[in-house]
């Protein structure tokens, strides 16, 4: 954090960005928490869909549109400085190489793509540019998550040798996610969360998929893919991670973290859009804390607005997500052979700082969406990227 963001200083220069895909998650989530971080504006659309472009660009005042295919113009214009990358997973690299060739930063929604090959693409494109690459792990920056991993660094459940989550939620088969099978199923659009969780909270990295088990249900009218996956990762010291993601269940959303000394559960674990809470367990006394809702969006674009206004290198960059798409392959290849998949050595270069990390931003209200809905059936919110 810069000493101007300590004091509640606001900076009078900017970070002018183009949202790069105005799907659900850029509509409900980010688009609405640009303003309130005080150094970031939006100053471009990208979107096919000249309704979107017009409707959202009023909403927000921002006249410069662009179709995909215009999308080199925008980077040319001189009228942005970053890109925040929310089109469909298998298109991250499309846009995030030229556009990191460009000089334009890049923050990217999660998955970084849909394999570590397509990640590294990415980071090949970034170490050969002055543009910073970060990945939207809104999860690195939320009160909650960073005192729960805080309490794991100092002890508080002594060692700890266990996660386990699950993750569902009921996806229509009218959304995407039901119509483009894996690049957009659960291992790739949900499973990122628990890998991630599980990554931060051991801090270290998994060795091994040791299962992974699939399930489809024809009566949910998805897609050809699995709809529910079962996972277990080892990882270093005998620890353990276990969940579950579906597409196919009422949703919950919650991880327990177990120690020798203690437990806790964080509920909900991955979603936003509400108050999150900790139940903790330190031998036999029990006791809950309760977090405020932040706004998880506008906390990560100001945290990387920041890092690019004062030269920092961000913490979930690219080699984060490179981190959780190397699990996320063997999952795949566990998944097709039936068998437990080792995985090759990586050591992660930078964690997260619990201190520095944490934003605290008010929640905003989400305005009415143009042409996009939510994944989930019927109304209420549910977990999105």
């Amino acid at each position: 954090m810069s000493i101007l963001s300590a004091l509640g200083v606001e900076s009078e220069k900017k970070v002018r960005y183009g949202i790069v895909a105005l799907g659900d998650i850029a509509q409900e989530a980010m688009l609405p928490g640009v303003k309130h971080t005080g150094n970031s504006e939006i100053t471009a659309l990208v979107t096919d869909d000249p309704e979107k472009a017009r409707r959202v660009g009023e909403q927000y005042g921002v006249a410069d549109h662009y179709a995909s295919d215009r999308f080199s113009e925008m980077l040319a214009s001189g009228k942005v400085d970053a890109i925040y990358l929310a089109m469909p997973n298998w298109r991250h690299a499309e846009f995030a190489v030229p556009a990191l060739k460009a000089g334009i930063h890049v923050l990217v929604e999660k998955p970084m793509e849909i394999s570590a090959a397509k990640a590294q693409e990415m980071l090949d494109a970034q170490r050969g540019s002055s543009a910073k690459l970060m990945v939207a792990y809104r999860l690195h920056f939320e009160p909650a998550t960073l005192n729960t991993i805080e309490r794991v660094r100092r002890g508080d459940f002594g060692q700890v040798t266990l996660f386990t989550a699950t993750f569902g939620q009921m996806v229509s088969p009218d959304n995407h996610r039901a119509k483009n099978g894996d690049k957009a199923g659960p291992v790739l659009d949900m499973g990122p969360y628990p890998v991630n969780a599980a990554r931060y909270i051991f801090g270290a990295e998994p060795t091994e998929v040791v299962s992974a088990t699939g399930s489809r249900h024809p009566e949910a009218g998805l897609g050809d893919f699995d709809d529910t996956v079962a996972v277990t990762l080892r990882f270093p010291e005998g620890r353990l991670a276990q969940f579950v993601i579906s597409y196919y269940a009422n949703p919950l959303d919650t991880y327990f973290v177990v120690g020798t000394k203690g437990s806790v559960q964080l509920n909900p674990g991955f979603m936003y859009g509400g108050s999150l809470e900790q139940m903790l367990t330190i031998g036999e006394k029990k006791s809950t804390e309760s977090f405020k809702n932040t706004d998880h969006f506008g906390g990560e674009m100001k945290y990387f607005s920041d890092c690019i206004l004062n030269d920092r290198d961000p913490e979930p960059d690219g080699e984060e997500g490179f981190a959780d798409l190397r699990v996320l392959d063997g999952i795949f290849r566990a998944l097709e052979t039936g068998q437990p998949q080792k995985l090759e050595p990586f050591t992660r270069t930078k964690r997260i700082d619990t201190e520095d990390q944490e934003e605290k931003l008010a929640a905003q209200r989400s305005p009415e969406l143009v042409n996009t809905s939510s994944p989930a059936k019927g109304k209420d919110k549910v977990p999105k990227n």
